[in-house]
């Protein structure tokens, strides 16, 4: 009887040893694949506590959780021949324990180095532009491009992106130049367009002035009020252009009216001729005639006409000097007397 019970304890025991040999726990965020005698089976074991034969089956645990895999900066040169140094981020999972087991021998470092190539081969086909600017498109081109592979070895790609552009400092002093030239341009073009803005709203007040003198009289007592409230010695006096135009044009009548004095009379020899002054407009215009006056002459003063007077006989006293018979000097001097000191002396 003592043998029977001692045969018994044995073989619990051994049951026992035997069952915790063949228990496995597997994790949440795992799956367990089972190799009985180096075969696959094709049902993979769910998360939790498991059995196993043991010595004749083996479990291999496979993580399922997304794995972040970082891709080295990779160097190229870009469709419009500048080098770069591109880095990516790709992230991924396994779709498929039993296909990422058995179709590669280490599917992380297999969607490393296509990770690498893929980014080498989409640098090559992108323009600057594209990679600084617009990298969804390029994002979509590289994942399309390690999907094909991960697919057969039970991986599922889900998302890659590009993390950074490395330029070299010469190409990023040019780009600088360039965006400052932009800025310089649109700054100008605002201007400019300011400037025609202005000018626009200032025709249109001319127009509205020009309708209404008195507007502009207000707009220059306006801009006389706005100068002296600041506390300044500047003194202002507004002179109109008319009464500039009327003395021109008083100032040419009286030149001609002082030739026409002097030129009936001979002039002697040796005197300069003195240039004849510009008829004004009003005297040469056919249109009018010797009983007619323009306005300007007919609201002349008299006292214009005594200036005028007083001119043409001076120049004519002075005529009569330079060229009098009894002075033997051209400058019309008296000779002077042998014997007697000259008047200065």
């Amino acid at each position: 009887m003592a043998v029977v019970v001692v045969v018994v304890v044995v073989v619990a025991l051994i049951a026992l040893i035997t069952a915790a040999r063949g228990a496995r726990v597997i994790q949440q965020y795992e799956r367990g694949v089972v190799f009985r005698l180096g075969r696959v089976q094709g049902q993979t074991r769910p998360p939790g506590m498991t059995m196993v034969v043991p010595i004749v089956d083996r479990v291999r645990k496979v993580n399922v959780q997304i794995v972040t895999m970082p891709v080295p900066a990779q160097e190229g040169i870009t469709r419009d021949n500048v080098t770069v140094r591109v880095d990516a981020v790709v992230y991924f999972r396994v779709r498929d324990p039993v296909r990422a087991i058995v179709e590669v021998q280490d599917y992380t470092y297999a969607m490393s180095q296509v990770a690498q190539t893929s980014l080498r081969s989409i640098i090559g086909k992108s323009d600057l532009d594209d990679l600084l600017t617009n990298r969804e498109p390029l994002n979509q081109g590289l994942a399309l491009m390690l999907d094909s592979p991960a697919v057969g070895w039970g991986i599922e790609i889900d998302r890659v992106e590009l993390k950074d552009v490395a330029l070299p400092e010469s190409m990023k002093r040019s780009m600088s130049r360039q965006a400052e030239a932009e800025r310089e341009r649109r700054s100008r073009i605002i201007t400019a367009d300011g400037e025609l803005q202005a000018s626009e709203k200032l025709s249109a007040a001319a127009q509205v002035m020009s309708q209404t003198p008195t507007a502009l009289q207000l707009r220059l007592l306006q801009t006389i009020v706005e100068v002296s409230a600041e506390k300044n010695s500047t003194l202002i006096l507004p002179f109109p252009v008319e009464l500039l135009r009327y003395l021109d044009n008083a100032a040419a009548e009286l030149g001609s009216r002082a030739a026409e004095r002097t030129a009936p009379a001979a002039a002697p020899a040796g005197t300069p001729e003195l240039p004849a002054a510009p008829e004004p407009a009003a005297a040469a215009s056919p249109a009018s005639s010797p009983g007619s006056s323009s306005p300007s002459s007919a609201g002349r003063p008299d006292l214009l006409r005594t200036m005028a007077a007083k001119l043409a006989e001076a120049m004519s006293t002075e005529d009569e000097q330079v060229t009098s018979p009894n002075s033997d000097d051209p400058r019309g001097r008296p000779p002077e007397t042998p014997g007697e000191p000259p008047a200065g002396a």
